[in-house]
């Protein structure tokens, strides 16, 4: 299973970014997929996930200001980003676990995709 993530960039602090992250492959069914991110010298976090019944969890420090999101049928996770501030600068990666045709367990990440919130 592959990811395809796309639309970060740079961004004034107080701007808005839309992070959109599309599965393909044989999949069955997706159980989560989510957001994580990962600033120089820091770990990566998780920022944001939602489960197949649109159960969402979110980083306390993205909390009223981002908004995860899925399209079930098209295999896709969005990650509205509002209200930006330069310590959300960082490289997003999405990330799927779920089930892929022979009957196999998957857990994939996307190639990462660069946002950078200016002051």
């Amino acid at each position: 299973v592959q990811l395809q993530a796309s639309g970060g960039g740079l961004v004034q602090a107080g701007g808005y970014l839309r992070l959109s992250c599309a599965a393909s492959g044989s999949i069955f069914s997706i159980n989560a997929m989510g957001w994580y991110r990962q600033a120089p010298g820091k770990q990566r976090e998780l920022v944001a996930q939602i489960t197949s019944d649109s159960s969402t969890n979110y980083a306390n420090s993205v909390k009223g200001r981002f908004t995860i999101s899925r399209a079930n049928a098209l295999h896709t996770v969005y990650l509205q980003m509002n209200s930006l501030k330069p310590e959300d600068t960082a490289v997003y990666y999405c990330n799927a676990k779920g089930i892929a045709m022979p009957w196999a367990d998957f857990g994939s990440w996307g190639q990462g995709t660069q946002v950078t919130v200016s002051s």
